[in-house]
């Protein structure tokens, strides 16, 4: 670090200038946000064409020199401006692809129609990661012609569908992104007026698992006492995934502690929509069974609809399993751990097949250094609060990408939504006041990295 400090009059300056930008940051976030750039493929991807096309101009109006590329996936927006001689480089990651809607029924007002009701707006990728973008884009309006960094900006146009082609375009422009400092936006606080860093996450592996026992499907009073339907064995296949607590069954996953915060059992109740009287599962601190021990979630099931059911003995039946697992599990052995326990558990020796649909690694921070202090001071700065540090159950594979292509560089891992932000639900949404916050750290934690010189 150099001598020069940073005053508590520019960082005023920072906050004024920023709360000047607010209007036309916000009126440039709900315009991206209209754009649906679902990046299913059951969705118009000329949204998603169409969004990067926004990014990319948002990005030249200033004056970074601009790309959009394109590695067989969707396209992504990479942008650069220089700063000054012997600073260091930030690169400044977000996404500009968003979930499908869901039903509008289920929406209060227009999913890509951004309203606001008592200080938040709604709309789908408002928070999930359009206004990630926008908090880049207002650090470089706030600095504008006086960056104290160099910047490089990474918009991904596929991070909802599992960023397929992200390892390609590390191999092919990962120079152009190589940083001291990476800033990944699509992150949470700890709530509002409470900043966070998010330094762990849970890595994944999600599996489809197909139970058979019958050829073909036969008449259930003729055959039924006697011979297994293959919904009947899938049901007690996933019912051996859990103990009686709910803690997860599948011997050798590794399993962690989370940071010793405050969460109480009413917090996950309300922030998670637990009906009354439905207990949680699993023992051990709250935090850590979310954030650092394995969970296992049975997220779909192929069988013959109630409505379309006849008096048959279903042949075969399946279920799609999400497995969170320890931010420091290798997800190839975590499949081999739950491939083995489901077809060692299989009920009545019904044929037990297991597919793997998609893997991800965890992620561990060593969340110490010099662009950690800056990190920390700059949200301290923001908020009036020390940030806290935070894991996040969800996976977020492509940081773990990040931290093996840029071993060197300190990562950051940030973002805009809080609790109440219900992204991928109906009803997302972006609480005004913190991305207000989010923006201004931004901007200092600019001033600040300007501080420190490269080697």
């Amino acid at each position: 670090m150099t001598d020069d400090a940073v005053t508590p009059d520019r960082i005023d300056a920072l906050r004024t200038r920023i709360a000047e930008l607010m209007p036309g940051l916000r009126q440039d976030l709900e315009a991206l946000t209209r754009i649906p750039s679902v990046s299913l493929d059951a969705f118009d991807q000329s949204h998603v064409e169409a969004s990067a096309e926004a990014v990319a101009a948002l990005l030249r109006a200033e004056g970074l020199a601009v790309e959009i590329v394109r590695e067989g996936g969707r396209p992504a927006v990479i942008g650069h401006v220089d700063g000054p001689e012997g600073a260091p480089t930030v690169m400044l990651y977000a996404h500009h692809d968003v979930q499908p809607p869901g039903k509008d029924e289920d929406w209060d007002s227009a999913p890509f129609e951004p309203t606001e009701r008592e200080g938040r707006v709604y709309a789908r990728g408002i928070a999930d990661d359009k206004a990630g973008v926008m908090a880049h884009i207002a650090a470089l309006r706030a600095h504008h012609g006086t960056l104290p960094v160099g910047v490089t900006v990474f918009v991904e146009g596929e991070e909802e569908i599992g960023s397929d082609s992200l390892p390609t375009i590390l191999e092919r422009h990962g120079e152009k992104l190589r940083a001291d400092a990476i800033v990944l936006a699509d992150s949470m606080n700890w709530g509002i007026g409470e900043p966070a860093l998010t330094t762990t996450l849970r890595g994944m592996i999600r599996v489809v698992v197909t139970v058979r026992t019958l050829d073909h499907g036969v008449h259930s009073g003729m055959f039924g006492g006697a011979v297994p339907d293959a919904i009947m064995a899938l049901a007690r296949l996933l019912s051996t995934l859990h103990d009686d607590e709910g803690n997860v069954a599948v011997k050798g996953l590794k399993s962690g502690e989370a940071a010793d915060l405050e969460f109480t059992e009413e917090q996950l109740r309300t922030d998670s929509g637990l009906l009354d009287g439905v207990h949680t599962i699993g023992s051990g601190s709250l935090l850590s069974r979310m954030w650092t021990k394995p969970s296992i979630t049975t997220i779909g099931i192929d069988a013959p609809t109630v409505s379309q059911a006849s008096n048959t003995l279903v042949p075969q039946a399946s279920a799609k399993i999400s497995v969170r697992i320890a931010p420091d599990e290798d997800p190839a052995a975590a499949y081999r751990l739950v491939t083995d326990h489901l077809k060692a558990h299989a009920p009545w020796n019904a044929q037990v097949d297991v597919h793997l649909d998609e893997s991800g690694a965890g992620f561990a921070a060593d969340a110490q250094g010099p662009v950690y202090d800056q990190a920390r001071a700059a949200f301290t700065d923001a908020w009036g609060t020390p940030p806290v540090d935070i894991g996040v159950g969800g996976s977020i594979p492509f940081v773990a990408a990040f931290a093996e292509k840029f071993p060197e560089a300190g990562i950051l891992i940030t973002g805009v939504e809080d609790p109440d932000t219900r992204a991928h639900g109906a009803n997302e949404s972006l609480h005004l006041g913190e991305f207000e916050r989010v923006c201004v750290a931004e901007a200092v934690l600019f001033e600040r990295l300007g501080t420190l010189k490269k080697g």
